[in-house]
C-alpha cells in the first residue's frame, strides 16, 4: 500500500480555497492512499476520474481521522463527493485496484478545502488597510464583487481540469477502439483472401483434368 501527502507541489492557496490536484499511476492488484489534513469546520470536496486502464474502474474510500468511512464504492469510473463540516485531522482518501489482477489504472483526483479562517483573516486584512488608508470606500460591495470574480474564476478552473481529465479518457478509449477495429479488420482481411485463394484452387483443380482415356 502506498501513502503520500497531498501537500508539497500538490496545493495552490488561492484566497480561502485550497485546490490539489494530482494524477498517478494505480498498479494492477493493488492499493494506493493519500492523506489530507483538514481543521474543524472546513470544507473538502473531493472529485476523481479513472482516465485510463481495463474496465476504466476502481475502487474508492474515504476515511475521516476518527476512522468513520465517510464514504465507500466499488469499481466506479468517477465521483464527486462533499465532507461539511470536516474534522481536525487526517483524512485518507484510498483507491484499491486489487479486483485487476493484469491492467493498470490512471487516476486524476482533486481535493479543494474551504476554510472560513482564512477567509476571515482576509477580510481583516482589507478591513485594516481600508481603515489605515483612510479612503472611505464601499468596503462590503467592494468585497462582493472580489468574491464573484473569484468563484467564477475558481470555477472556470475546475472545469478545465475536469474537461481536461475527460479529454485524456475520450483519447485513451479512441485509441483502444482503434486498436481493436485495426486488428479485426486485418483479420477479416487475411480470412477473406484465404477464402478467395482456396476457392479458386478448388475451380481450377475441377477443370484441370489430368486423366487419360486408353483406347
Amino acid at each position: 500500500m502506498g501513502c503520500l501527502t497531498l501537500t508539497v507541489g500538490l496545493a495552490l492557496d488561492l484566497g480561502p480555497n485550497q485546490i490539489m490536484e494530482f494524477t498517478f499511476m494505480l498498479p494492477a492488484g493493488g492499493t494506493e492512499c493519500f492523506y489530507q489534513t483538514t481543521w474543524t469546520s472546513d470544507t473538502m470536496e473531493i472529485e476523481y476520474q479513472v482516465i485510463a486502464g481495463s474496465g476504466l474502474d476502481v475502487g474508492f474510500a474515504l476515511i475521516s481521522p476518527t476512522g468513520y468511512r465517510v464514504v465507500s464504492e466499488f469499481r466506479t469510473s468517477d465521483g464527486i463527493h462533499m465532507v461539511d463540516p470536516t474534522e481536525f485531522g487526517d483524512y485518507r482518501l484510498c483507491f484499491d485496484n486489487s479486483f485487476s489482477k493484469l491492467s493498470e489504472k490512471t487516476v486524476f483526483f482533486k481535493v479543494i478545502i474551504n476554510s472560513p479562517r482564512n477567509t476571515a483573516g482576509g477580510q481583516e486584512e482589507l478591513a485594516d488597510i481600508v481603515s489605515e488608508s483612510g479612503v472611505d470606500y464601499r468596503l462590503e460591495e467592494i468585497r462582493g464583487r472580489m468574491d464573484t470574480v473569484y468563484r467564477h474564476l475558481e470555477k472556470s478552473r475546475q472545469v478545465q481540469s475536469m474537461l481536461r481529465a475527460f479529454e485524456a479518457r475520450d483519447r485513451y478509449l479512441l485509441e483502444d477502439n482503434l486498436w481493436r477495429v485495426s486488428f479485426w479488420s486485418c483479420l477479416n482481411l487475411i480470412v477473406v483472401i484465404s477464402v478467395a485463394i482456396t476457392q479458386i484452387y478448388s475451380l481450377r483443380r475441377l477443370f484441370d483434368d489430368t486423366k487419360r482415356v486408353c483406347t
